[in-house]
């Protein structure tokens, strides 16, 4: 065997349809179009959703509550999942990310107070709930607060 002599499976590669390439091709006259109607025409065919002038679905389905196009993404972490930082460590969220806690781009990193924490860490987040600044305080560490987007 030598390179000059590989060839693919058979089956595994499939030639392109080509249409309007004349009757011989299989393919010519309405080029696989049928014959006339909206779809026939150049540039034809109906735009996504459309349902023959049918009620859509998306027209015709409940629209409930209220969607604010304003929210924020807020990630969430709690004191708990501190724990595998070392005592001292200064956290923020490059160093979150490297770790895998924050794992998705948000508005705005917020640490809640489930869990305890028994060593200093220095936090630099967008937001803290005071629950968890009392208890990260209490074990002799610092908050940063720094503005996000």
């Amino acid at each position: 065997m030598n390179l000059g002599t590989l060839k693919p499976p058979d089956g595994s590669r499939k030639k392109r349809k080509r249409v309007g390439r004349g009757n011989g091709s299989g393919h010519g006259g309405t080029s696989c179009k049928g014959s006339k109607g909206q779809n026939a025409r150049s540039g034809g065919g109906v735009r996504p959703g459309f349902e023959g002038g049918q009620m859509p679905l998306s027209r015709r389905l409940p629209k409930r509550g209220f969607r604010n196009q304003f929210r924020r993404n807020i990630i969430i972490l709690n004191i708990e999942q501190l724990k595998r930082f070392p005592e001292g460590s200064v956290l923020d969220e490059d160093t979150l990310r490297n770790k895998g806690l924050v794992k998705r781009r948000g508005d705005g990193i917020k640490v809640l107070g489930k869990g305890n924490i028994v060593y200093p860490l220095t936090l630099k987040v967008d937001m803290i709930s005071r629950c968890a600044r009392e208890k990260i305080e209490a074990a002799g560490g610092q908050i940063i607060i720094v503005e996000g987007n």
